[in-house]
């Protein structure tokens, strides 16, 4: 970190006589603390963390200390994990650029010149770079998986509810998740084990249960580089091409989708609306304390009504009912985990993509974010790829509950075709 992060701006804050500390505490314990005893690891900064700096990337928490941790915190914290620091992230998680006021722009490894991808960029780098193992993230329409495609590592963003947030204000709001990222499989599993888990203070966490029945020998795999509507880069569809065929090596590889016909307007709308409610008040009282990118996505939000809502929320459910329905005849879906590749630092928002242009700022995240707006868990793994060729990634989905055959299929990939972390050139 001494050696990185002043040229790649991971870390928002670093906490290194707490870790000093939490490391000499699992020194002198006479048994392991739990099954991250000693292991370090970061947490992104949207998340409170007890008695160390959380900003939500922003100006105005810069000096903000929570005095509790957020559960999932409180979970690593309890497994022997030592908490390194707090990584960079966009104002408030919204931004293509992982950069605020405070911090940033958070540089790739594999090019600083480039983006690291909104909005858990800091981790995706921070683990890239070897300076963690492991790191926590957010998801909401991709956020971890962009980055970790950006940055050639792998991330899980697991059912919504299989990690309880008892704070959640909107209690049955299961469009965001958190997740991690590592540099395999394994470290993803092992952190979502120990972070797994009901509370009884957030109803979605109540009902999340573990469908752990082994991968069949030679898996079903139904195949889309778009949705049939996303807009993706050519680049970043080619990749996936080369992708796919060497999945058909070890599974059976179908082309198909789910009928995401109105996802991208319904993603909007929803993601819109909780927005508003979560953010307006700040936009009312503190407006030019706020970064354009913010204000932005506020106000997309103030002349929703509540018909618009629910006639997102009756689209919403058709397309879940449609991911349903492949999984009839599919044991995954697999799709690209970016609709492009990483772009310079300097340009703020993805505006268009093979020089069509697209009508929001969010557009871009389409490949992610329909997956997002159906709740069903995803694992990202780096594809392969010949030197001095950036990072790509690889969405894996299964139906809600299945994360166990997730990591147990990217293992395979892993091991028997390469799918797999290669450290930059640093």
């Amino acid at each position: 970190m001494a050696s990185l992060d002043s040229r790649l701006a991971a870390f928002v804050t670093v906490d290194a006589d707490g870790a000093r500390r939490a490391a000499q505490m699992c020194d002198a314990a006479s048994a392991p603390m739990g099954p991250l005893h000693g292991v370090p690891i970061a947490v992104k900064d949207l998340t409170d963390t007890a008695g160390l700096a959380t900003t939500y990337g922003s100006l105005l928490f810069g000096d903000h200390i929570p005095a509790e941790d957020d559960l999932v915190v409180a979970r690593l914290r309890r497994a022997g994990a030592v908490i390194l620091g707090k990584t960079n992230t966009p104002e408030f998680g919204f931004g293509a650029v992982c950069t605020n006021r405070l911090r940033g722009p958070t540089r790739n490894p594999f090019d600083p010149a480039l983006t690291s991808g909104g909005s858990s960029g800091g981790s995706a780098v921070a683990v890239a770079s070897g300076m963690v193992p492991l790191a926590h993230g957010t998801d909401f329409g991709g956020s971890v998986r962009t980055p970790a495609s950006f940055c050639g590592v792998a991330s899980i963003r697991p059912t919504p509810g299989r990690i309880a947030s008892p704070r959640r204000p909107l209690g049955w709001d299961m469009l965001a998740t958190h997740g991690f990222l590592a540099r395999g499989v394994d470290d993803l599993e092992l952190a979502l084990s120990v972070c797994a888990g009901s509370d009884p203070h957030d109803p979605l966490s109540l009902g999340s249960t573990d469908d752990d029945r082994p991968v069949p020998d030679t898996a079903r795999i139904a195949v889309t580089p778009d949705f049939g509507v996303a807009p993706v880069a050519r680049e970043a569809r080619a990749r996936f091409a080369a992708a796919c065929e060497a999945l058909a090596r070890v599974a059976d590889v179908v082309p198909s989708s789910p009928d995401c016909g109105e996802a991208i307007e319904t993603f909007r709308t929803l993601r819109a609306a909780h927005i508003a409610n979560a953010y307006g008040e700040l936009l009312r009282t503190r407006r030019a304390e706020l970064t354009p990118t913010v204000i932005w996505n506020i106000e997309a939000g103030a002349k929703l009504s509540a018909q618009n809502y629910l006639d997102a929320e009756r689209r919403r459910t058709a397309i879940y009912r449609s991911f349903r329905q492949l999984f009839t005849c599919a044991d995954f879906l697999v799709a690209p985990a970016a609709s492009v590749l990483p772009w310079p630092n300097e340009i703020a928002d993805v505006t268009a993509i093979d020089g069509a242009a697209l009508e929001t700022p969010i557009d871009y995240l389409a490949v992610t974010f329909i997956v997002s707006l159906v709740g069903f868990p995803v694992l990202t793994v780096p594809v392969p790829r010949g030197e001095n060729v950036l990072p790509f990634g690889m969405q894996i989905v299964a139906p809600p509950g299945c994360e166990s055959r997730l990591f147990a299929f990217g293992r395979v990939l892993e091991n028997e075709l390469g799918f797999s972390h290669r450290r930059p050139p640093l």
